[in-house]
């Protein structure tokens, strides 16, 4: 690669790195998978960065990355060990709660299967269109209505519960 097109990939990089995290870490409900899936993505698209560039989206081309890379992580159902040090103390989390319900959303969306929690991620959090979000996924711009609307039904219906449950 040319020092042009290694500038070009840097300042594109540096861009897209927090949306790429934020993507990876709702799919996969843990930061540091997160940021994996990101530099993957990122790794990969250098590889192959003219490539990437000729198909017209990079964007499209990472998300993408990114959503298969995570339903590899899925399917191998990867063991995560826990250190005494992980968990925080209970005041500690009931504090996090309060303060921060990103925690809550990011287990509502682990509940969901992964075709939904993508639709749901793509199109809300990361505020794309139906349209790119068919595009990002490969389907039809309906299977994204369908799948939005049924994930914000089983949303919704985990919120309730959650409520009965607290009362």
């Amino acid at each position: 690669m040319d020092s042009r097109s290694e500038a070009e990939f840097a300042e594109f990089m540096h861009g897209r790195w927090p949306a790429l995290v934020r993507l990876g870490y709702g799919l996969t409900g843990d930061e540091r998978l997160g940021e994996d899936l990101a530099r993957a993505a990122l790794a990969k698209a250098y590889a192959s960065w003219p490539r990437v560039l000729r198909a017209g989206d990079p964007d499209v081309y990472l998300r993408r990355i990114i959503l298969n890379a995570s339903l590899g992580k899925v399917r191998r159902r990867r063991v995560r060990e826990r250190r005494p040090g992980d968990e925080p103390e209970p005041e500690t989390a009931q504090l996090a709660r309060v303060d921060d319900d990103r925690p809550a959303l990011v287990a509502a969306l682990m509940r969901l299967p992964v075709g939904q929690r993508s639709v749901v991620l793509l199109r809300y959090w990361m505020d794309m269109t139906e349209a790119q979000v068919a595009a990002v996924l490969g389907c039809s711009v309906g299977s994204v209505r369908s799948q939005a609307s049924r994930a914000l039904a089983s949303l919704r219906v985990g919120e309730d519960v959650a409520e009965e449950v607290l009362l």
